[in-house]
C-alpha cells in the first residue's frame, strides 16, 4: 500500500502569499482611514486648480465714418511751347532804295544762233557743156573782138540752167548775147546746202578769146 507524502514546502508558499494579501488589504484600509492615501495622491498628482474667467461682454462699436471726400483739383495741361523767331530789326544809317515799282525781270538770253548752212555754189560741168568757140560770133572773130561777160545764172537741182542774165557786159553786145546763149546750153554740178542738191543762182564769167 502506497503512502501519500505531502509536500510541506508548497504549503508554506501558499500560506505566505495569503498572509501578504491580507496584510495589503489591511494596510490599504488603514491608509484610507488615516488620510495617508490622500497625501500620497496629492504628492503624486497635484490638485487641479480651476480659475473662473469672467466673460467680458463685447459691445458692437459703430462703424467708423467714411473718409472725407477731397475735391480733386483739375489737371492743367501746360500749353505747348511754340518758338517764334522774330528777326531783330537792325538800325542802319544806309539809305535803302524804297520804291513801289515792280521789279523787272532781266531779259531772257537770246536763243543760240542757228547752225550755219554749208552752201556750195554750182560748178560748170565741162564734159557735158558746149565749148565757147561754138558760140563765138563770126563778126567778132573777123573784127578781133575779145572780152569777158559776167552772167548771173540760176541752176536747178538737176544741173540745168533755168534763167540767165548779163550781170556785167564785156563791152560788146555781140559777145554778151553769145554768152547768154552759151549759158542756157551749159550743164552744171548743182549747188548744195549741207550736202543736199538745191536750186541756186550764181555768177559766172564767159571769156571769148582768139587763139592763134
Amino acid at each position: 500500500m502506497a503512502a501519500y507524502v505531502q509536500d510541506t514546502s508548497f504549503l508554506s508558499r501558499r500560506a505566505l502569499v495569503f498572509v501578504s494579501i491580507v496584510a495589503l488589504h489591511v494596510f490599504v484600509a488603514w491608509a484610507l482611514s488615516s488620510g495617508l492615501a490622500r497625501q500620497v495622491i496629492e504628492v503624486i498628482a497635484p490638485p487641479i486648480e480651476t480659475e473662473i474667467v469672467e466673460e467680458i461682454e463685447q459691445r458692437e462699436e459703430p462703424p467708423p465714418p467714411p473718409p472725407p471726400e477731397f475735391e480733386r483739383p483739375p489737371v492743367e495741361v501746360p500749353p505747348p511751347e511754340v518758338a517764334i523767331d522774330i528777326p531783330i530789326e537792325t538800325r542802319t544809317t544806309a539809305i535803302t532804295n524804297v520804291t513801289d515799282k515792280p521789279v523787272q525781270r532781266p531779259p531772257e538770253p537770246p536763243p543760240p544762233p542757228p547752225k550755219p548752212v554749208q552752201r556750195v555754189a554750182p560748178k560748170l560741168d565741162v564734159r557735158r557743156s558746149p565749148s565757147t568757140d561754138e558760140y563765138y560770133p563770126p563778126t567778132s572773130r573777123r573784127m578781133g573782138e575779145q572780152g569777158v561777160t559776167t552772167i548771173r545764172a540760176c541752176v536747178s537741182a538737176d544741173g540745168r540752167t533755168t534763167s540767165a542774165e548779163v550781170e556785167k557786159s564785156s563791152g560788146s553786145s555781140r559777145l554778151d548775147e553769145a554768152a547768154l546763149k552759151w549759158a542756157q546750153r551749159a550743164r552744171w554740178t548743182p549747188g548744195t546746202e549741207d550736202g543736199k542738191a538745191v536750186p541756186m543762182c550764181s555768177q559766172f564769167n564767159v571769156r571769148f578769146q582768139l587763139v592763134d
